[in-house]
């Protein structure tokens, strides 16, 4: 009679193993998921990173032409005495 009691309680036990498991590996894809997710967000920042840079660099190059443009501006209104 024993015997059946450590049966049935290790058959339960396994049934609550089982099932714990079940609901681990459900969450671990759900982790997955949201990692792939993450990663994808963190390349688009990555990208939308370097494209600022390119912007900046450009804003930064007509920012020197329009001060050159500026200074010829000025020495042509100095060669007309004004």
């Amino acid at each position: 009679m024993l015997m059946w009691v450590w049966i049935a309680v290790a058959a339960i036990a396994l049934i609550i193993l089982v099932t714990a498991a079940a609901r681990l590996f459900g969450r671990l894809s759900e982790l997955r998921r949201a990692a792939g997710k993450l990663q994808r967000r963190q390349e688009e920042a990555m990208r939308l990173q370097a494209g600022a840079a390119r912007l900046e660099q450009t804003v930064f190059g007509l920012q020197q032409r329009a001060e050159k443009a500026q200074e010829q501006v000025e020495q042509i209104k100095a060669g007309f005495g004004r």
